[in-house]
C-alpha cells in the first residue's frame, strides 16, 4: 500500500512540474564602451565603467552585475570593483584599485554571462 501510494505522489509531482509555464530567459551580454583600448587610469582615482544598454532582451537571467578587474588571463574574482547593481544602469563609478602598472587591464562586467572591455593602461599615481 505504501509503494501505490509513493508512486502516485511521484506522478503527481512529474505532473505538477511539467504542468508549469517554462519562461525562455535570454543571456544578456552588453557591450562594455568605457573604458576603450589605450585609456589610461590612475590607481586610487574613481573612473566609471559604461556599457551598452539600449538594446536588452525581455527575459534576461540574471539582472544583478557585478565588475571586476582582469589582467592578461586572470580574473580578480576576490577583489569586485562593483557589485550587487542592475545590469540595466549601464554605468557604475569604480575605484582604480592598487595593482602592478600595466597595459594589459580589461574590466570584466558580469550579469549572467561576462564580458571584458579592450585593453588599456593602469599607472601608479606618481606617473
Amino acid at each position: 500500500m505504501n509503494t501505490k501510494l509513493f508512486v502516485f505522489s511521484l506522478f503527481s509531482l512529474f505532473a505538477l512540474v511539467f504542468s508549469l509555464p517554462i519562461v525562455i530567459r535570454d543571456v544578456y551580454v552588453p557591450p562594455i564602451l568605457t573604458p576603450k583600448a589605450g585609456d589610461v587610469w590612475v590607481i586610487g582615482e574613481k573612473r566609471t565603467v559604461t556599457w551598452d544598454t539600449s538594446n536588452p532582451p525581455q527575459s534576461i537571467t540574471n539582472k544583478i552585475g557585478e565588475i571586476y578587474l582582469r589582467e592578461g588571463d586572470t580574473t580578480f574574482l576576490d577583489s569586485p570593483l562593483a557589485q550587487g547593481f542592475d545590469i540595466l544602469l549601464g554605468t557604475m563609478e569604480v575605484t582604480v584599485p592598487n595593482v602592478t602598472p600595466g597595459n594589459d587591464y580589461m574590466i570584466v562586467l558580469m550579469g549572467d554571462s561576462g564580458n571584458w572591455s579592450p585593453p588599456f593602461s593602469i599607472v601608479s599615481a606618481s606617473s
